[in-house]
């Protein structure tokens, strides 16, 4: 071989080893890269992609509900479970089992899923049926949903009692479609 040859090769291989050392280095930025924006998406984002999936859900208070996911808005979700409806705040949910793997950012979502808790609750004002209301600390009232404020809701237990029941303490909300 003669000395331009092997300088050549030389110069390949130095080539060779500088693509492999950028590949390298491009690898472990996207891997940075990567786990810097999966820290954006947030539960919400990951039900939202979930719509229509059986999942499971673990619940403050309640324990574990399985069912249909039949909607997703900011802060509450609704399953549809063995002829039930449950309306489960974000914040008491514990664990879900069954979501899909990718995520759908907020500002992908219709402008109705941006109703908060409270037209969800005043919705079952409306309607005027008896529901199972579970709390976090894992009572149960069964009453009507009468009135529904900023923070609250006011439940109608029985003939002549109202609960008012914040809605941080609200676990789920079991109704009959």
């Amino acid at each position: 071989m003669s000395w331009d040859e092997e300088l050549f090769a030389v110069l390949d291989d130095l080539e060779q080893q500088a693509e492999a050392l950028y590949a390298a280095e491009r690898d472990a930025e996207l891997a940075d890269r990567t786990r810097a924006e999966y820290g954006a998406v947030t539960l919400a984002s990951r039900l939202m992609a979930s719509l229509d999936a059986e999942v499971t859900l673990g619940v403050i208070g309640v324990g574990r509900l399985a069912g249909t996911l039949r909607r997703v808005s900011k802060g509450w979700v609704l399953l549809s479970s063995a002829g039930s409806e449950w309306i489960v705040p974000v914040p008491a949910l514990t664990s879900v089992n069954g979501a899909a793997s990718r995520s759908v950012p907020e500002v992908a979502w219709s402008p109705i899923t941006r109703l908060g808790l409270g037209s969800a609750l005043r919705r079952l004002s409306e309607a005027a049926e008896p529901c199972a209301v579970h709390l976090v600390d894992g009572s149960i009232h069964e009453a009507r949903v009468a009135r529904v404020g900023a923070d609250f809701a006011e439940l109608a237990v029985g003939e002549d009692r109202i609960d008012l029941v914040a809605f941080s303490a609200l676990a789920a909300i079991r109704s009959r479609p």
